[in-house]
C-alpha cells in the first residue's frame, strides 16, 4: 500500500456495505421520528438531531469507511482508533440525540409504551446497570485486544464487522441510559450520582489505552509483522502509537461527556424551580389577606389549630411562605 500520509488518511475512503446500511437505517429512522414529532405540533431540537447525525453517525461513518479503515489491516494504531470511536465517540453522539425520547414521543402510544416496557425489562436494567455496563465496556476492549478475537477479525471479514457492531452496543449500553430525558436508570441514580460514574467511566476508559500502549507483547503481532509495510514504523512502536491515541480520545471524549451531563442537571434544575414556583403561586392566590396581621393568641396546644398551615408545616414550600411573610 502507498504510504501512510495526512493527505492519504483524509482522502482514502472504502465502501463498507454493512456499515452503510446501518448508518442509512438509524438515520432513516431518527429522521422518520422527527417528521412524526413536528408533525404532531410537537419540537425536536436541531441541535439534539445535527448531533445524532453528525457525531454519532458520523463518527460510525469515519470509523468504518474512512482512511482508518483502508489502513487497519496493515497498521495497529488505525484499527485502535477505530475501535475508540465506535466505543466511545459514536455512541455519545448518538446519546445526545436522545432516541429513546424521540422514539417514545413520535409512535403510538401503545407502541410507545411497549418501547418504555423493553427499556425497564429485567435484561436491559441489568445490562445497563451503570457499574454493569461500565464493566461491559471495559471487559470487551481488553477481549478484542488480548484474546484470538481481533487478530481474527483481521482474517474474518464477517466478524470484523460483528466486532464493529460490538464495540458500539457496548458503548451505547452506558451512554444512552445515562443521557436519555426517559427514566431508564434506578431512581438512586440522581444526576449528581451520574455525574460521578461519568467521572469513574472515565477513568476506566483510559485503562485500556494505557495497557495497550505498555504491554510487553505485540497484540496480534503475527498478522502485523507479516503484513508490515516497508515505510511503517516498526511495529511496537505502531502499537505503542495505537495505545496513546486510544488514551486521548478516551479522555478528550470524556469531557464533553460530562458537560452534556452537567447541562441536563441545570435545565433540570430550572424546571424543578419552574413547578415550584408555580405551586407557590397557586398557594399564596388562597391565602387569606389578612392572615398574617391576625393578632397573635395565648400560647397553648389550641394555638397550634388556629396558626396557618405554612406556620406549622415543615417543607419546602411552607418554608418560602414563612421567608416572605417574615420580609414583609
Amino acid at each position: 500500500m502507498a504510504e501512510l500520509t495526512v493527505g492519504r488518511l483524509l482522502t482514502s475512503w472504502q465502501l463498507d456495505v454493512p456499515a452503510l446500511l446501518l448508518v442509512l437505517a438509524l438515520g432513516g429512522l431518527y429522521g422518520w421520528g422527527v417528521r412524526r414529532v413536528r408533525a404532531g405540533g410537537g419540537s425536536w431540537s436541531p441541535g439534539r438531531s445535527a448531533a445524532f447525525a453528525v457525531l454519532g453517525l458520523g463518527a460510525l461513518v469515519v470509523a468504518t469507511m474512512s482512511g482508518l479503515a483502508v489502513y487497519d489491516h496493515v497498521l495497529f494504531w488505525p484499527a485502535a482508533v477505530q475501535n475508540i470511536l465506535l466505543d466511545l465517540l459514536a455512541p455519545l453522539g448518538l446519546a445526545l440525540g436522545d432516541p429513546l425520547r424521540l422514539a417514545t414521543e413520535a409512535l403510538p402510544e401503545g407502541a410507545a409504551a411497549r418501547v418504555r416496557r423493553a427499556m425497564t425489562g429485567r435484561v436491559v436494567r441489568l445490562l445497563t446497570f451503570p457499574l454493569v455496563s461500565t464493566a461491559l465496556v471495559l471487559a470487551t476492549e481488553l477481549t478484542v485486544y488480548f484474546t484470538p478475537y481481533f487478530a481474527t477479525a483481521l482474517r474474518v471479514g464477517w466478524l470484523h464487522e460483528l466486532m464493529y457492531l460490538h464495540l458500539l452496543v457496548v458503548g451505547c449500553l452506558f451512554v444512552v441510559p445515562v443521557l436519555t430525558r426517559e427514566e431508564t436508570l434506578p431512581a438512586w441514580c440522581t444526576h449528581p450520582v451520574r455525574a460521578a460514574l461519568v467521572f469513574l467511566d472515565g477513568v476506566i476508559d483510559a485503562v485500556p489505552g494505557v495497557v495497550v500502549m505498555t504491554h510487553g507483547t505485540l497484540i496480534a503481532g503475527a498478522w502485523y509483522l507479516h503484513h508490515h509495510p516497508s515505510w511503517a514504523p516498526d511495529v511496537r512502536h505502531d502499537q505503542q502509537i495505537g495505545g496513546g491515541a486510544m488514551l486521548s480520545i478516551a479522555e478528550l471524549v470524556a469531557l464533553p461527556f460530562l458537560l452534556a451531563l452537567l447541562f441536563q442537571w441545570a435545565r433540570a434544575e430550572r424546571v424543578q424551580t419552574a413547578a415550584l414556583d408555580r405551586h407557590l403561586d397557586e398557594q399564596l392566590a388562597v391565602v387569606p389577606a389578612t392572615a398574617g396581621s391576625a393578632p397573635a393568641a395565648d400560647p397553648g396546644p389550641a394555638a397550634d389549630r388556629v396558626r396557618p398551615w405554612w406556620e406549622t408545616e415543615d417543607n419546602e414550600v411552607a418554608a418560602r411562605l414563612r421567608r416572605q411573610h417574615g420580609e414583609k
